[in-house]
């Protein structure tokens, strides 16, 4: 299975945190699925660490990327295709990072790893 996993799943696969539910735990972890990490959480997880409100061991460039490897996610970038899907997506989530996730999992056919009820309501798959 294609996974997506969402900034605050990765968050939590990155620190175990019990918020993590026990399927999206064993789904990030199980060797048959290709799991993935986009290129907008890296820059969701900047931002709220340069506003303040994420605190980090380490600055995100290096975070993101060894706690990535650490996990064995592999990375997404966010294309212009993306991009331009969200003008289709119907107003459900405000959140421009959520609706770019939303994007990249319909257009490469991914299942979304979120807790997110909003992300719910569009036409991509979720487990949680």
């Amino acid at each position: 299975m294609k996974l997506l996993v969402d900034t605050c799943t990765f968050l939590w696969l990155a620190t175990d945190d019990p918020e993590l539910s026990p399927a999206a735990r064993a789904a990030g972890r199980a060797p048959e699925n290709a799991v993935f990490l986009s290129s907008l959480s890296a820059w969701e997880i900047a931002i709220k660490y340069r506003l303040g409100r994420l605190p980090l061991p380490e600055p995100p460039g290096r975070y993101v990327v060894s706690r990535r490897e650490w996990l064995q996610l592999q990375p997404l970038a966010f294309d212009e295709g993306c991009a331009a899907h969200d003008a289709l997506l119907p107003p459900h989530h405000a959140d421009p990072f959520d609706r770019g996730l939303v994007s990249q999992a319909i257009l490469h056919g991914m299942t979304i790893v979120t807790p997110d009820a909003e992300i719910a309501r569009y036409p991509a798959p979720i487990l949680w």
